[in-house]
C-alpha cells in the first residue's frame, strides 16, 4: 500500500525529517508495543538551519514541520497521527515509507 501513497514535495520533505527526528531520543519516544514513534519536541532553527543529532538540516527542508495542513495530510494517508501542535506520532507505515530524499536533506554538522 505504501507504494500507492502519493505525497507532494512539502509532505515528502516533512515526513523524511520526521523519520529522522524519530530516531533521536531528544525528540521522540517509541511505543514498545506498537513500534510507533511520537515526536514530542521539534528542533528550533538558528540562522538558515537546524540540528538533528549530528546533522544540520537546511530550514527550507523543515518548512512543513509546524504546518497543520501537512500534519493533517500525513494523518489522512495513514502515515501519522496528529496532536497538532503538541506532538505527532509516526505509524509503522510512516516510519517505513521510503521518501528517497534523506541524503539530500542531511549534512554532517561542523558545530
Amino acid at each position: 500500500m505504501a507504494d500507492r501513497i502519493k505525497l507532494n514535495g512539502l509532505q515528502t520533505r516533512t515526513l523524511a525529517l520526521l523519520q529522522e527526528l524519530a530516531a533521536h531520543e531528544d525528540f521522540a519516544t517509541t511505543d514498545a508495543q506498537s513500534g510507533e514513534v511520537t515526536i514530542h519536541h521539534m528542533p528550533h532553527a538558528h540562522g538558515d538551519h537546524m540540528h538533528v543529532g549530528r546533522f544540520a538540516v537546511s530550514s527550507r527542508f523543515a518548512s512543513g514541520l509546524m504546518n497543520p495542513s501537512v500534519w493533517v495530510a500525513l494523518e489522512r494517508k495513514g502515515l501519522a497521527r496528529s496532536s497538532y501542535p503538541l506532538s505527532i506520532t509516526l505509524t509503522k507505515q510512516g516510519l517505513e515509507f521510503k521518501t528517497g530524499i534523506r541524503e539530500q536533506m542531511l549534512e554532517e554538522s561542523d558545530h
